[in-house]
């Protein structure tokens, strides 16, 4: 609104200088016109006595004649018109030039196209500058003070990373207390670099460590010194230290530093760019000769790959705090803490919600409980019960159910015996995570989807869960071809197809799974994008390791579709069962597809947490654990692609 404000009155007064000197201009010109007449007629006049009066302006004549009629005339500056007037007997006044029109309000008018111009250009380089620095303000950080009341977060805000949490708890300690350091000669660290995948709660931490701290804190994105001008993003870097210096003690927040920060010698400037100019500057300014004591740098990036060595030494970040994903109880706390805001029903369990969620980040569980939320509301509920919560999950990690799009009867069987190829293998693989839903009802790009979720969090995978989870995206193809024939196979196996071929091939070249290549890495060979076209830019393999890579790739993909096929044939009547199931039903769960699998029936009454033609009949309490998707620790073998 300020600056709105600031357009508008620039705008008025322009507008009022442009109307006074109009008028000024036609005043002038109105009085000019009238009865203008030549100098020989107006001498004419004089010698015939009509004239009464006279005033002489340099060669301008005004007067009026005898019977009042006001008259204009000019005189040749050779003519010596005063000693004729005078002999006439005709009263002559003269007026000085300068008292035809003021003197400033002239220098005004003459210089105020140039005067305009100049005031054009200073508010257009302030629009282009942000406004607040100046026509000039170049050279100015942008770091941003932030107020202690506004929009204040503590570290009661922050949860599900308590050790990360407690790395700068102790920077905050320090600065509200150093001598409790300092007298064991403990110094306050310069940096602390957060280092974490997007959305686990860094940005949350530093904004928390300005609720608790004290002392100013200065926040500013790596990409605002950035500019296309070389030198200014190290000018910035000095100012903004200049401005913590004078704020000492302070903490200055950059986030998404590898804007800023990426390796040195990989531009194509000679190490002179703008990007390694900044990276230099601020490699000086936080342990240079010159030392900035009571300023501490928090940074944050999920990049820190790219980061240059020199920026991530001790003496300039000397802590670097890991932020990973929440295990199972950081995740139940980071709930706790989002649900604050949220009424909830009686049956929602926080607990089964956190185990149902692994690979979650903080961001995807804020996302997740606001889902819910805006699901309850349209319901119009009043509070969010586990209903809302399970839906949530599964729009969040499969997308919006697209109930609107029309399947024909072939290609809903064939969607259903796919994902039942699926199921069936995984149920019969032992080493297989246990099948948390399947579903026939298009999602996302899907159009169906079998979910498997790990019954913990896991931080490694063994061999035989890896062939087991090669077998499991095998088997959708396989069913289409033993129910439909090898000539009506679709395209759906597409992502599945992929899935085995990078896990195999990130078997033989990355994690020693292959006996014959041994306990050894291969690096596939380099490639370079020129001009649509892959060229080789580095060879790492041997054409012989090569052709032994392809083999075993090749070896491994054939042995699991191998396995996958004996399964199916085995339980073929399992696959029609379930297949038929999901056809009738649209969506089962784990529990349902196991009884069916062990010969049991099902029927509506008894399988309430499947979605009979729509999603409110769910039954929150028997789908108690359970979302997924590949990005947040679970599986999906995301079949039938549109």
């Amino acid at each position: 609104m300020n600056n709105f404000g600031k357009n508008i009155a620039v705008w008025v007064v322009i507008s009022l200088v442009l109307i006074a000197i109009f008028n000024v201009f036609q005043g002038s010109s109105s009085r000019e016109q009238g009865n203008v007449i030549a100098y020989s007629d107006f001498l004419a006049r004089v010698n015939a006595g009509e004239v009464r009066e006279v005033d002489i302006q340099g060669d301008k004549i005004s007067g009026a004649s005898s019977n009042g009629t006001p008259f204009f005339s000019y005189v040749p500056k050779e003519e010596e018109l005063a000693t004729k007037l005078s002999e006439k007997g005709i009263k002559v006044s003269s007026v000085p030039l300068e008292s035809g029109m003021p003197g400033i309000l002239s220098v005004l008018i003459s210089w105020f196209p140039m005067l305009l111009f100049i005031g054009v250009w200073i508010f257009f380089m302030k629009q282009m500058q942000g406004g607040s620095k100046g026509a000039m303000g170049f050279g100015k950080s942008k770091a941003k003070l932030m107020t202690e009341h506004k929009d204040k977060i503590t570290f009661q805000d922050v949860a599900g990373i308590d050790e990360a949490k407690a790395e700068l708890e102790e920077v905050v300690e320090f600065l509200k207390n150093p001598l409790k350091f300092q007298k064991l000669g403990g110094k306050i660290p310069k940096g602390v670099l957060l280092v974490g995948p997007p959305g686990t709660g860094k940005t949350l931490l530093a904004k928390a460590v300005a609720g608790e701290a004290a002392v100013p804190f200065f926040t500013i994105s790596g990409s605002d010194f950035v500019e296309m001008f070389v030198g200014v993003g190290a000018s910035r870097v000095r100012d903004m230290f200049e401005q913590g210096k004078k704020s000492a003690p302070c903490i200055i927040f950059i986030d998404e530093i590898d804007a800023m920060g990426r390796h040195r010698g990989a531009g194509l400037g000679g190490g002179n760019d703008e990007r390694e100019q900044t990276l230099n500057q601020l490699l000086v300014e936080m342990d240079g000769f010159e030392a900035n004591e009571g300023v501490i740098l928090v940074a944050a990036t999920n990049r820190p790959d790219v980061l240059d060595p020199a920026l991530l030494r001790p003496g300039r970040f000397d802590r670097q705090v890991v932020v990973p994903n929440p295990d199972m109880i950081g995740r139940e706390k980071i709930l706790k803490v989002h649900m604050k805001k949220v009424p909830l029903s009686s049956d929602v369990i926080v607990k089964v919600l956190a185990r149902g969620t692994p690979g979650f980040s903080g961001a995807d569980l804020a996302n997740l409980v606001n889902e819910a939320a805006l699901l309850s509301a349209r319901k119009g509920r009043n509070d969010v019960s586990m209903s809302e919560f399970e839906e949530a999950k599964d729009k969040v990690m499969m997308g919006s159910e697209r109930r609107s799009m029309i399947m024909t009867e072939d290609e809903k069987k064939l969607t259903a015996y796919h994902e039942a190829g699926h199921a069936v293998v995984a149920v019969y693989s032992p080493a297989s995570d246990p099948i948390h839903k399947a579903t026939i009802v298009p999602r996302g790009r899907a159009l169906g989807m079998v979910m498997r979720l790990p019954e913990g969090d896991r931080v490694s995978m063994s061999k035989d869960k890896l062939y087991a989870d090669l077998r499991v995206a095998c088997g959708g193809r396989i069913a289409e071809e033993m129910i439909f024939g090898k000539d009506k196979v679709t395209t759906g196996a597409s992502s599945d197809i992929r899935m085995v071929s990078d896990t195999s091939r990130r078997m033989v070249t990355e994690w020693g799974l292959s006996e014959k290549l041994g306990f050894l890495a291969y690096e596939a060979n380099e490639q370079e994008v020129f001009l649509g076209r892959s060229v080789a830019q580095q060879k790492n393999l041997s054409d012989n390791t090569a052709s032994i890579v392809d083999t075993e790739i090749r070896r491994i993909s054939d042995e699991v579709y191998t396995d996958a096929q004996k399964i199916l044939k085995k339980h073929s009547k399992q696959l029609k069962d379930v297949a038929e199931a999901l056809l009738e039903y649209e969506t089962l769960n784990g529990e349902q597809i196991g009884n069916i699998c062990k010969g049991l029936k099902i029927s509506i009454s008894s399988q309430d947490d499947v979605n009979v033609k729509s999603p409110k009949a769910k039954n929150p309490k028997k789908r108690a654990g359970i979302p997924s998707t590949n990005s947040k620790g679970t599986i999906v073998t995301n079949d039938i692609d549109d």
